[in-house]
């Protein structure tokens, strides 16, 4: 009998289910979507029961690919980072999760900031903190939302709360953990400085265990839901991001790792806690725990619309359905010049991470003109989200990043047109990561680690498997270097804009708290 485990990611727009065997290939393939839903301008929510209905859809799909001598022996997690569950008495869910991509607490971002002191913030934390990270979060709930954060009992991120369905267990790991902002990330553990400053005492936050560590067994309840046995082994596991890095086989800062997904990270493994004092990156804790071979954190440059801009445009502005839009998405953009014709796009849907942490910019497709075609905006779109990741990018340099070649992840990976646009903006060969589902696989590693006692790090190594690399063109390095001057310039042109259209669209402050719920 085959010994596989089910690596499970809990993404924005969909869950992910990989069955893998031991040499790391994909027995079985599952996903199974949700919304994201926006109740007012700058909101994104979800429903924590959407997300565990999807899960046992997509580990179904995925183990019905498999023959009956298929044995599972592990379960590893990841999943969207920063969001914020509330759970109150007998851990039942309050509200609609707050995710990362949520706008609302950029006051309290600021506020948060004052409190404790940008540097020191830094210092603690590795990074700065933004709208939608759970410290914002839980200071929003506590001015704005009194009566429900009084009801909350614990305080989960997204994948904690899918671990709490499958074992019954409340715990979470450094790399979810430190994306919550409230995390000291050399020391791993809850910062009692940053839980003073939100107003969060330690009992509502869940205990940090290491990433290969067991968090608990799948129960009968779970078990039925997914159609499996009960008792598997579950992995702590750790968020998307670290999962990711794992997935991609990168444990070196020689190689950095492109996702583009949803939003769209540059990360780069560390040795060492070296935060931007600017504050415009992250420095978190890897998947795995530091030691002489292992990295046991890395440096990220976040944005937070890239596929989520290709979806927006398929969507909203071109109407199109059917598995093959995307393809022909990129279709018309290849036949659209370097530049777009002139077309520019910024892609601050959603406001901005790296290298801004501005909750409040918003996008905008400058020099539009009537000779533009559906293929320009696709293609202006495509360059203005790699624009940004470079961007981004550009600060992990100035803090001495060198890496030689990308690893490029995520549904974009897939696009030979995205692919070769950021080679030619970064300079740097190009390779596809083969294995799809990258977190998932960095998730199963950590499954086989945690039931097996196997390294995750040899085992992501192994696994890892790459496409032929795509090397960037000179002369079309040279005219993105051009346009990457004319983004900075957009983005420092429009940003006071955005910011005062963005006040003129919420309402005003007294007519909030007339509906506001008083405190009880």
């Amino acid at each position: 009998m085959s010994e596989c485990v089910l690596g499970i990611d809990l993404g924005t727009s969909a869950v992910k289910a990989l069955l893998v065997d031991e040499r790391g290939h994909v027995r079985g393939v599952g996903s199974a979507e949700y919304p994201v839903r926006h109740p007012k301008p700058g909101y994104a929510e979800q429903d924590p029961d959407e997300w565990w209905a999807a899960t046992g859809r997509a580990v179904r799909q995925a183990t019905g690919w498999s023959p009956a001598e298929i044995d599972i022996v592990g379960i590893g997690l990841t999943g969207q980072m920063h969001g914020t569950v509330l759970l109150g008495e007998s851990e039942q869910v309050l509200a609609p999760a707050i995710i990362w991509a949520d706008g609302r607490a950029w006051r309290q971002a600021r506020e948060l900031t004052e409190r404790i002191g940008p540097g020191r913030l830094i210092e603690i934390a590795g990074s700065p903190v933004a709208t939608g990270f759970q410290a914002a979060t839980i200071l929003w709930l506590e001015q704005e939302r009194g009566s429900l954060w009084w009801r909350a009992r614990k305080v989960l991120t997204p994948t904690d709360e899918l671990r709490r369905r499958l074992t019954g267990e409340i715990v979470t790991d450094p790399g979810d953990g430190s994306g919550t902002l409230l995390l000291d990330v050399r020391w791993r553990t809850w910062s009692p400085d940053l839980m003073r400053a939100v107003g969060v005492d330690q009992q509502r936050l869940p205990k940090v265990q290491p990433a290969a560590s067991v968090a608990g067994e799948l129960t009968e309840r779970a078990a039925e839901t997914l159609g499996l046995r009960a008792g598997i082994p579950v992995a702590t596991g750790t968020a998307d991001a670290p999962a990711g890095l794992l997935g991609a086989g990168i444990v070196e800062p020689t190689t950095m790792l492109l996702s583009i997904s949803t939003g769209a990270q540059a990360m780069i493994p560390a040795t060492m806690v070296r935060p931007d004092p600017g504050g415009r990156t992250h420095t978190f804790c890897a998947a795995l725990e530091p030691s002489a071979h292992h990295p046991g954190w890395y440096q990220m440059g976040a944005t937070l619309a890239a596929g989520m801009a290709m979806r927006w445009l398929r969507d909203e502005m071109l109407h199109l359905v059917g598995p093959d839009a995307y393809d022909r998405m990129t279709g018309w953009a290849a036949e659209s010049p370097v530049g777009a014709s002139g077309l520019l796009f910024l892609p601050y849907l959603a406001g901005e991470r790296s290298p801004h942490m501005d909750a409040r910019l918003r996008g905008a497709l400058l020099g539009l003109a009537a000779h533009h075609e559906r293929g320009d905006v696709v293609r202006a779109v495509m360059e203005g989200v790699v624009l940004a990741c470079y961007d981004a990018f550009a600060v992990l340099r100035e803090q001495g990043a060198a890496p030689r070649q990308i690893v490029m992840a995520g549904g974009g990976a897939r696009s030979p047109l995205w692919r070769q646009i950021v080679a030619d903006i970064f300079g740097l060969p190009v390779f596809a990561l083969a294995t799809a589902d990258q977190a998932a696989m960095g998730a199963a590693a950590l499954a086989f680690a945690g039931s097996r006692g196997m390294d995750p790090a040899s085992l992501a190594h192994d696994w890892a498997a790459y496409g032929p690399p795509l090397s960037p063109d000179r002369a079309r390095h040279q005219r993105y270097g051009e346009l990457f001057a004319l983004f900075r310039e957009a983005h420092d042109a429009t940003a006071a804009l955005s910011h005062k259209l963005v006040e003129f669209a919420e309402p005003p402050r007294e007519s909030v708290q007339a509906t506001r719920p008083r405190r009880t």
